[in-house]
């Protein structure tokens, strides 16, 4: 997973102003929002909608500006997925880091819109990677339906641990629902995944 790492700190080193200013424009918005109205602050839901903020504008950068293969545009399904050795470099890149990309958005897109049917997730995922791919296309860059195929693949990885993450909540005890403990979860995993992203721990992949 090294690859995946790399590439995930290449795209954060390439966008950190947009996130930069667009996380202080969306938390001080979201701030006055909450203090006008005078609602209560949830940290975890406030910092996972920050995530998908710094997701989205993510996404936009590799859609848009990031590097592509000298290849041409691809119509034929598992023509170019099945062309890299499995495990290798371009495997890695190219065929899991189209699921990886997908599984956060799944997440997020299930977890929002409260989503029980894996066909409402399917085809909001679908729909999404085929306009990426439609828009790649028409900015000069290369289709391909394998990408959208790996995508939905992600997309429904992150809908399959939403649904698993909804199932063991229900079987909480009423004292680990507290927003407090979800709060220092949340924080906790955001900690330790920052500090894997940046090479200060390990994982054992």
């Amino acid at each position: 997973m090294y690859l995946i790492r790399q590439s995930i700190i290449e795209i954060l080193g390439q966008t950190w102003p947009t996130i930069l200013i667009s996380s202080v424009i969306a938390i001080s918005m979201r701030l006055v929002y909450l203090i006008k109205n005078k609602q209560k602050i949830i940290f975890y839901k406030e910092l996972l909608a920050l995530i998908f903020i710094i997701y989205v504008l993510c996404l936009f950068y590799v859609v848009t500006f990031g590097d592509v293969s000298w290849s041409n545009s691809n119509f034929i399904p598992f023509k170019e997925m099945f062309r890299y050795s499995f495990g290798s470099n371009l495997f890695i890149k190219n065929v899991l880091g189209n699921i990886i990309m997908f599984i956060p958005y799944g997440f997020f897109i299930s977890y929002y819109l409260k989503l029980k049917k894996p066909l409402s997730a399917f085809l909001l995922i679908l729909l999404v990677s085929a306009s990426i791919e439609t828009t790649q296309l028409l900015i000069g860059r290369v289709f391909d339906i394998d990408d959208i195929t790996l995508n939905v693949i992600g997309g429904m990885l992150g809908f399959l641990i939403y649904k698993l993450i909804d199932l063991i909540n229900d079987h909480l005890p009423p004292v680990l629902k507290n927003p407090i403990v979800y709060n220092i979860i949340i924080l906790l995993c955001t900690a330790l995944m920052a500090l894997y992203m940046f090479n200060l721990i390990e994982v054992g992949v």
